[in-house]
């Protein structure tokens, strides 16, 4: 019962197999198209959030924190609202209240999530490699300790990438 209780309790991170790139389209804070295609070349953190979610908006301030650190070293960080027409209007504030830097999208649903293998709770998390391919997965809150682990240790895969 105990470990069960770990579980539910603790966010699930998981290596993936996955092969396949994710290629899930969005739209920017303008109305314009984007796709998560057009990253391809930088590491991504995709995470997926929404203005009325508590557990998303403790682990906000993580993301912008992270950002600062780690988009020099090629990561683009990405967050995919599921806000739905009725909290769409929300967005803004999240925005302006948590100073986020990074590219906020709109259009995601829980049939993404459930594309990505990521349950259908909120938030939820994937780390993509250069090529789009999922690497890793949280779902459920992220905790600052494994952001920067997961981090540290793509930029550290890019560095070996890139040596002779």
């Amino acid at each position: 019962m105990r470990l069960l209780a770990a579980v539910i309790l603790f966010p699930l991170l998981a290596l993936s197999g996955d092969s396949h790139p994710v290629n899930l389209p969005f739209k920017d804070m303008n109305g314009k198209k984007v796709s998560v295609r057009e990253l391809r070349g930088k590491y991504v953190v995709l995470n997926f959030w929404a203005t009325w979610c508590g557990p998303c908006r403790a682990e906000m301030p993580i993301f912008v924190e992270a950002e600062k650190q780690y988009a020099p070293r090629g990561v683009a960080f990405i967050a995919a609202s599921l806000d739905d027409r009725t909290t769409r209007s929300k967005i803004p504030a999240f925005i302006e209240e948590f100073r986020i830097p990074f590219a906020v999208w709109t259009g995601a649903s829980t049939m993404d999530l459930d594309d990505l293998k990521l349950g259908d709770a909120l938030p939820a998390t994937v780390f993509l490699d250069r090529e789009g391919r999922i690497i890793a997965r949280v779902q459920g809150e992220v905790k600052k300790e494994e952001l920067y682990q997961r981090l540290e240790s793509m930029v550290a895969e890019k560095g070996a990438a890139n040596r002779p």
